[in-house]
């Protein structure tokens, strides 16, 4: 279990294609001390497990299911990626509750400065924006954000400056493509609401005032 809240910004050393998997190796600098091989570590959100250890740099084996479903298999040797160590049981929580599990990805359409303030707009297929909710939490690379707006063609956030300096999103560009995991307690009310549904009729507004929404 992770957070959303980005530890560093670190570079890949190395990103090497066997088949449908990848090889990764990335610079996690001062947080490789403090981990070891079987730690799972979310790298732009995606969990991935610790292979090898040596100095700073930590291995990864990236399956093709992971990277049919996120932009890891878009990056390149020397490509920044966002860093967070899986939760300690006893450790504070913050962000929201981020699984790791992308659930595909979205596109960067406009990146415009408000005051302190950037406000970031992406575009995403109906899939995964009808698992949204507007003021919901959302992981967009690792990053826990909160949903400023949405429509049936994308979303947008408002990130603060400490996150925009922190995390990939200060060095982000139009037409980047991002990881998305949609947040686990929309998933689990969805799923419940559709077994309670009749399949065939689909969710309306009048039918979640009848069952007492």
């Amino acid at each position: 279990m992770f957070t959303g809240l980005i530890e560093k910004v670190c570079q890949v050393k190395s990103a090497h294609r066997t088949g449908d998997s990848l090889k990764l190796s990335v610079d996690i600098s001062s947080l490789a001390g403090q981990s070891k091989a079987g730690d799972s570590i979310a790298v732009n959100g995606a969990c991935l497990t610790v292979t090898a250890v040596n100095g700073v740099v930590a291995d990864f084996d990236v399956s093709g299911e992971t990277l049919g479903k996120s932009n890891l298999g878009e990056i390149n040797s020397g490509s920044v990626v966002n860093i967070e160590r899986a939760m300690k049981a006893d450790g504070r929580f913050g962000g929201h509750f981020v699984q790791g599990h992308v659930d595909g990805t979205a596109k960067i359409e406009k990146i415009a400065q408000e005051g302190e303030f950037w406000r970031i707009r992406f575009g995403a297929d109906k899939n995964l924006l009808g698992q949204m909710v507007n003021k919901g939490s959302v992981a967009v690379d690792g990053i826990s954000l909160t949903i400023a707006s949405m429509n049936d063609k994308g979303f947008e956030v408002a990130v603060i400056p400490e996150t925009f300096r922190k995390t990939t999103l200060g060095k982000a560009k139009i037409g980047d493509l991002v990881n998305i995991e949609i947040d686990l307690i929309v998933k689990v009310i969805q799923k419940q609401l559709s077994n309670i549904l009749p399949a065939k009729e689909g969710l309306t507004l009048e039918k979640l005032q009848d069952l007492g929404f």
